[in-house]
């Protein structure tokens, strides 16, 4: 999966110098070059997970009235699992564009991401008419790397806004415990 990001394609300011502070067993560097992997795994190759993902791998995105298990999950095949049926489920051809970030230091990367695809229907509440609509939405991961792998995962997606496009009038009250 290709990857775009702004800050690639800019320039830094004439006499401006950017150094990379080691830190760590990794440095910033060598975690944003994990964002590729990173992306090509959200792309569905799932088989990245068996290397790039920690054991006891860990996710945290706030409970969603429609699945409020995905709270927080652990270990590589829920990672899979929420992938593979999450939104590449209903828009199989989504693809990924960065907007700010990665932005890096020796624990942590954190993106700025734009995702856009077809809608292919399926969701519940969606108005009838929104299969095959082209799609839209933002959000930002928060990624914990250790030893070179992803170890924990906050999302914050802009999920109102998805619903908005695919018509869907009323999302029922989450019962918090």
């Amino acid at each position: 999966m290709a990857v775009t990001t702004s800050r690639q394609q800019t320039q830094a300011p004439e006499g401006l110098v950017y150094k990379q502070k080691e830190m760590g067993n990794m440095t910033s560097s060598q975690n944003a070059a994990l964002l590729a992997q990173w992306a090509d795994l959200w792309g569905g190759n799932l088989s990245l997970a068996d290397e790039l993902v920690t054991d006891d791998f860990v996710t945290h995105v706030a409970p969603l009235p429609w699945a409020p298990d995905v709270g927080e999950t652990g270990g590589r095949e829920a990672l899979k699992q929420w992938i593979s049926g999450g939104y590449r489920g209903l828009s199989p051809d989504m693809q990924f564009s960065i907007d700010v970030g990665p932005i890096a230091d020796e624990h942590y990367m954190v993106v700025r991401w734009r995702l856009e695809g077809t809608y292919s229907g399926g969701f519940p509440g969606a108005s009838p008419d929104a299969a095959g609509r082209k799609v839209a939405f933002t959000g930002t991961d928060i990624v914990r790397i250790a030893d070179g792998k992803f170890a924990e995962y906050w999302l914050n997606v802009d999920s109102l806004f998805f619903l908005q496009q695919i018509g869907v009038h009323e999302v029922p009250a989450l019962a918090l415990a």
